[in-house]
């Protein structure tokens, strides 16, 4: 028999984790119930999710006695394990947490059934496994980071069909696309001679992109990946766009200067809001020392960075002044991502930065919210991960760009080259 010990952190990370081992056993030992006790008031995500595992477990209970094993509809059970752990090594501690659960595996272990240890905490599948057990991260909303979606691809073509398209403005490919992807087309023998265009899928065509019509509150595409990126965040018929990229390739600058476009000059929306997780797998605001305005200027920090590079290129406009009109006229909120999410939120342009830093359930809370009218800009770097239990392949952004490709409301661009110095560039790619 094929028997699933959960840690904690998976349930924190998804409550219907438990529905994910088909008709096998899934073991849940009594102290992961205690430490979701200690989660259940929290106000974050996890506390949400603590709450809900709570909820699973009593509709559970109505069936039989957990401790005994109760039957899934799908097959397979569930067991809550009380009183069933084996001895440790000396080295062990029946005061952590970690310690106790693996002990509970063990048991199972030693009763000869084929155990595995399901956490998303690197040490605690280290410590696992130096004991003999089968150690495995919750993969079920993981997906290959480095083959991850570009929302671009490049094609060798002469010189007269790149002279046609500019011309015509269209483009018939021969190669199956995927809607809002882009194209570059290169010219065979000569590396200066290319076009861009993106595909529109309910026309089978595509159309050329001319990056020096994009503009947006003084800024411009500075390379091809900004130029796909502009396409997607200005245009209003694509309602969730996601730009990854690493420091410096400006996803984030050009994204609140689309955002203001859009509700400042076109009025396309009513309010451009950015949002940050203020700390990693969800903490409160509250962690951070100081008053809400002042814990929310020293995590905005980089927004507000950006914002004032926009308003230094914008009509010389002094930062202040900028940010004071726009924020007294509500045009624009930077807020903690804590207080926006369960809001229904109608007719705005919402940017959520750092978005790497979310779960796949935080990310499907937060896109799945999205009223009437709202365009969602999801900005961050799989790469420069902070929570301990995400990865390049398990975090929402990567998650949400493999998993919603080809909707044709939807746009992704993976962004690669740096625009801030020699000194980042090389920073960024050799560090």
């Amino acid at each position: 028999m094929k028997v699933f010990v959960i840690d904690t952190n998976v349930l924190l990370h998804n409550p219907r984790s438990i529905f994910s081992f088909a008709d096998e056993t899934v073991v849940i030992p009594l102290k992961v119930i205690e430490e979701l006790d200690r989660f259940k008031r929290d106000q974050s995500e996890i506390g949400r999710n603590a709450r809900q595992t709570a909820r699973i477990l009593d509709e559970l209970r109505v069936k039989g006695p957990l401790t005994e094993g109760v039957k899934f509809k799908e097959g397979g059970k569930l067991i809550v394990a009380a009183g069933k752990t084996a001895p440790i090594p000396k080295e062990f501690s029946r005061e952590y947490a970690d310690d106790l659960i693996i002990a509970t595996a063990l048991y199972f272990k030693n009763k000869e059934n084929d155990v595995f240890f399901v956490s998303k905490d690197i040490n605690a599948r280290i410590k696992a496994q130096a004991v003999g057990l089968k150690a495995i991260d919750y993969e079920k909303q993981k997906v290959t980071y480095q083959s991850i979606y570009q929302g671009y691809r490049q094609i060798q073509v002469s010189a007269e069909q790149i002279d046609t398209f500019y011309k015509a403005h269209t483009f018939e490919p021969e190669i199956k696309m995927l809607p809002n992807e882009f194209l570059i087309l290169q010219d065979s023998k000569n590396d200066k001679h290319s076009a861009l265009g993106r595909f529109y899928d309910k026309e089978n065509t595509v159309k050329l992109i001319n990056s020096k019509e994009m503009y947006a509150f003084g800024i411009k595409p500075l390379n091809k990946e900004q130029t796909f990126s502009f396409s997607l965040l200005l245009d209003d018929n694509i309602k969730l766009v996601n730009l990854i990229g690493k420091a410096g390739t400006g996803k984030t600058l050009i994204a609140i200067a689309c955002g203001l476009h859009k509700v400042v000059k076109e009025k396309s929306f009513k309010k451009l809001l950015v949002a940050r997780p203020v700390i990693p797998m969800g903490k409160d605001i509250g962690y951070l020392p100081g008053s809400k305005d002042e814990k929310l200027s020293s995590w905005m920090q980089p927004i507000f960075d950006n914002i004032d590079f926009i308003s230094s290129t914008y009509e010389g406009e002094e930062s202040d002044t900028f940010v004071k009109r726009l924020t007294e006229s509500n045009m624009i909120q930077v807020e903690a991502l804590t207080y926006i999410r369960g809001r229904s939120i109608p007719n705005q342009y919402i940017i959520i930065d750092e978005a790497q830093n979310l779960t796949p359930l935080e990310v499907k809370t937060i896109v799945s919210r999205a009223g009437e009218g709202t365009k969602i800009v999801l900005t961050g770097d799989p790469q420069q991960i902070d929570s301990p239990y995400l990865d390049e392949n398990s975090n929402g952004l990567s998650y949400i760009v493999d998993k919603m490709k080809g909707q044709s409301i939807v746009g992704s661009v993976l962004l690669s080259k740096s625009e801030r110095s020699e000194l980042a560039s090389l920073a960024a790619e050799l560090l």
